[in-house]
């Protein structure tokens, strides 16, 4: 007597896991069969996909960079082969101004009125006469009428501090995420078949790069974000660590790995909270800073989005 197979579940996908691509293959031999529905239950496991519960160690660059709100920048000035980069923030001369780039002290005794160093302004107007010394790249020492006191630049915020403010003009933001099987009801994927992730519609915003620019404190700061990688929790256990936003799902490459990012489940998610895995995506962002002749980088990581996938087995009905 004839036996006839009926597949239950996604053809297209069972068949081109278990074709061994001739239609005249016998059947399969049924080693599981489901007490309850007398299916035969195949459960294909494409070689290699054993999953990782460990991510990829990090190699990019770490985070760097407190560095000193008091900085120097010869090129104010037209001063040329002079380094720029941080100075005391104080010394017995006074000091440090960000803004006037030296450093301030109020003159003692101040200077009789008529001096040339009033500049046209007089006691009476308010303000004094400050030294302003700037030790590089020539001793330099001169005098100035100041309405108001110069304002410390150790009282303002640091380079690295002006790059955060930075960081939050671009709006960073987790991924919208792409995976197939689908996130919708209906949509079942099945044991042993690739998965496919990526960031669906990205943007600057999701998977950069993205250059922002900020000041404060006499500080200007250009800093540069782009993504290092984005790590998948699949929801059984697995980390899978992909190096950027991964390849999108077209149906022409239905059943084929993704090139770049792409997974494969063991095990259904039959036993998971509403049948269904939680699949999150992490967001994990390098974000490069210079300004006020100080370099560093900012890591972000804290950014994620999740998604619940149904994956099945795949079942043959065996009928005599």
């Amino acid at each position: 007597m004839r036996r006839a197979l009926t597949l239950v579940g996604l053809i297209a996908f069972l068949a081109l896991a278990v074709s061994t691509g001739s239609a005249q293959a016998a059947a399969p031999k049924c080693r599981t069969v489901d007490t309850w529905t007398g299916l035969c239950v195949i459960k294909v496991v494409a070689p290699g996909s054993e999953p990782t519960t460990e991510p990829v160690a990090d190699d990019g660059p770490q985070d760097t960079g407190t560095s000193s709100p008091c900085f120097f920048d010869p090129s104010r000035d037209g001063y040329t082969n002079v380094p720029a980069g941080p100075v005391p923030c104080t010394s017995d001369l006074g000091s440090w101004s960000n803004t006037l780039q030296c450093y301030t002290r109020r003159a003692d005794p101040q200077p009789d009125a008529g001096d040339p160093v009033w500049a046209g302004h007089s006691p009476e107007e308010g303000g004094a006469i400050y030294g302003c010394y700037q030790p590089l790249p020539i001793d330099v020492d001169v005098y100035l009428w100041l309405l108001n006191p110069p304002v410390p630049a150790a009282a303002g915020p640091t380079p690295r501090a002006v790059a955060e403010m930075a960081v939050e003009q671009m709006d960073l933001e987790a991924i919208e995420i792409g995976i197939v099987p689908e996130p919708r009801p209906g949509f079942v994927g099945i044991v042993g078949q690739p998965v496919w992730m990526w960031a669906a519609n990205p943007s600057a915003s999701t998977v950069g790069p993205i250059t922002r620019s900020a000041s404060a404190g006499g500080i200007t700061v250009t800093a540069t974000a782009t993504i290092h990688r984005i790590v998948w929790s699949m929801g059984d256990g697995a980390i899978v660590t992909c190096s950027g936003g991964g390849t999108p799902f077209t149906d022409d490459r239905a059943g084929t790995p993704s090139p770049d990012c792409g997974y494969v489940y063991n095990t259904s998610s039959a036993d998971q909270p509403g049948e269904r895995f939680t699949v999150t995506a992490s967001s994990d962002w390098v974000i490069e800073w210079a300004g006020a002749g100080q370099t560093g980088t900012i890591r972000v990581n804290d950014l994620e989005r999740s998604v619940r996938i149904a994956v099945g087995e795949a079942q043959v009905l065996v009928t005599s």
